[in-house]
């Protein structure tokens, strides 16, 4: 329970679809008891899915009075000169909260997670064919390979693909993010933090046993 409140901070939608997703899929024996990993799976399950509820955000991102937040908030930025009338619409929205401890952060880690991953859409439909030579012959993600395979994708298609998210403050970021997720989608996980004037964007990047930490400016 307290894995699921971390998760969600009681949004309902995100309360009710997480334990739909255990109790009718995952664990239909109910006397089997519901693990921390069992909501951590659905959370992924979840974000991955991105159900009509999480869906509609990617819609929200495109309203330039959110953009105006989140678009700083994603890249650890000042909010600068914002109305007040905004800053309530997006805590009215749900989408963010004052934290208690000073501060306009996003509403729960589920949405932190999902916000830049729908900005990602676009840009990652737009790559082009990669093959995987970050990849060893044994399936393990060599570092250097993927540093080397990523320059050389930022080299061919990087300045296009800055053209493919409205979000232009943050658009290498979002490029980079994609093709991560490339990356990850052999098998891996892509985590950020992220929040305002942190003056930076942090990835996490976990493939079988290797561990990528990455500092975004």
């Amino acid at each position: 329970i307290e894995t699921a409140y971390d998760l969600t901070q009681g949004q309902p939608w995100l309360v009710n679809a997480l334990a739909k997703e255990i109790v009718e899929k995952m664990v239909k024996d109910r006397s089997i008891a519901i693990t921390k990993e069992h909501i951590l799976t659905a959370k992924e399950i979840l974000i991955t899915r991105q159900d009509t509820h999480l869906d509609s955000l990617a819609e929200r991102l495109r309203e330039p009075r959110i953009k105006a937040i989140i678009e700083p908030m994603l890249a650890g930025l000042e909010l600068g000169d914002i109305p007040n009338d905004d800053i309530q619409f997006v805590i009215d929205l749900g989408l963010c909260k004052m934290h208690p401890y000073g501060g306009l952060t996003i509403a729960n880690p589920i949405y932190r997670e999902v916000l830049p991953r729908v900005l990602t859409v676009t840009p990652m439909a737009s790559l082009p064919m990669i093959a995987p030579t970050w990849l060893t012959s044994a399936g393990e993600l060599n570092i250097d390979a993927l540093l080397t395979a990523f320059l050389k994708f930022w080299r061919q298609h990087g300045e296009p693909l800055l053209g493919s998210t409205g979000y232009h403050e943050i658009a290498p970021h979002i490029v980079l993010m994609a093709f991560l997720h490339r990356v990850v989608n052999g098998g891996g996980v892509l985590e950020r933090e992220y929040a305002i004037g942190s003056d930076r964007m942090d990835l996490c990047l976990q493939y079988k046993d290797v561990i990528l930490g990455i500092e975004l400016k």
